[in-house]
C-alpha cells in the first residue's frame, strides 16, 4: 500500500518479537529499542539483538539513548547491529558528532522552537517531542505542533509526542516531517504495543484519513 504522503513511520519502544513482527508487517520504516534503563520501556542487549535479527531485511532499526557514554552506544551497536543512534537527553552538538554512524537528535519542545539552536546539531535528523520536567520522552503528551510549520530546517524532521491513530495525519498535514515517531499511542501498556492500535496508525498514514 503507497503511503501517500512519504512519510516515514517509526514505531518505538519495541521490547518483544511480537510487536516488532506486526509493526513490520503494517509497513513501518522503522523500530526503535530504548536502552536506557530508567525507561519503562528498556530492552535489554540480548533481547534486542534477538529481535533485530528476525526482522525483514529492509527494516531500520534505531537504538535510543539518554546521556549514555560513547563507548555505550558503540557497544550496543556492535552487540546488537542497531542502524541509527537517537540521543534522547541532554548531548551536545559535539559528542552528536563523535558517534561514528547516523544519529537522530532527540529536542523537547516547551513554547518555542529554536531554528538557530537546531541548526548546530550535525546529525541526520532532528526528533521533536514534547518537554517534561521529569522524563525524556515517552509522555504520551503532544505540543503544538504549529511551532514547527513551515519552518526551514536543515536536516530532516520527525515528529513525535501523543501522536496516535486519530491525531496523526493532522500532525502530519501541519507539519510536513519526514517522519513521525509513536511509542505509547500505539500501547496497551508501556512496552506492549496495542497490534490493532499499530494498524490503524498505519493505515491513516497511508490511507489519508
Amino acid at each position: 500500500m503507497e503511503n501517500i504522503h512519504g512519510t516515514k513511520i517509526k514505531i518505538c519502544g519495541i521490547t518483544n518479537i511480537e510487536d516488532a513482527q506486526v509493526a513490520a508487517d503494517r509497513g513501518a520504516d522503522a523500530l526503535g529499542f530504548i536502552f536506557y534503563n530508567q525507561s519503562k520501556r528498556y530492552v535489554e542487549t540480548e533481547v534486542a539483538k534477538s529481535i533485530i535479527s528476525k526482522l525483514p531485511p529492509f527494516i531500520k532499526t534505531v537504538g535510543v539513548f539518554v546521556n549514555q557514554d560513547l563507548s555505550e552506544i558503540i557497544d550496543i551497536r556492535e552487540k546488537t547491529g542497531i542502524d541509527i543512534a537517537q540521543l534522547h537527553g541532554d548531548e551536545t552538538p559535539e559528542f552528536c558528532d563523535s558517534v561514528p554512524f547516523k544519529v537522530i537528535k532527540a529536542l523537547r519542545v516547551k513554547d518555542s522552537v529554536d531554528i538557530h539552536e537546531v541548526a548546530q546539531y550535525p546529525v541526520q535528523a532532528i526528533l521533536f517531542d514534547t518537554y517534561s520536567d521529569i522524563e525524556y520522552g515517552g509522555t504520551g503528551e503532544s505540543f503544538n505542533w504549529e511551532l514547527l510549520k513551515a519552518k526551514d530546517f536543515s536536516q530532516q524532521i520527525i515528529l513525535s509526542g501523543g501522536l496516535d491513530p486519530d491525531n496523526v495525519l493532522k500532525a502530519i498535514q501541519i507539519v510536513r516531517p519526514y517522519a513521525v515517531d509513536v511509542s505509547s499511542g500505539v500501547e496497551d501498556l508501556p512496552g506492549k504495543k496495542d497490534h490493532m492500535k499499530i494498524k490503524k496508525f498505519i493505515e491513516a498514514i497511508q490511507n489519508g484519513y
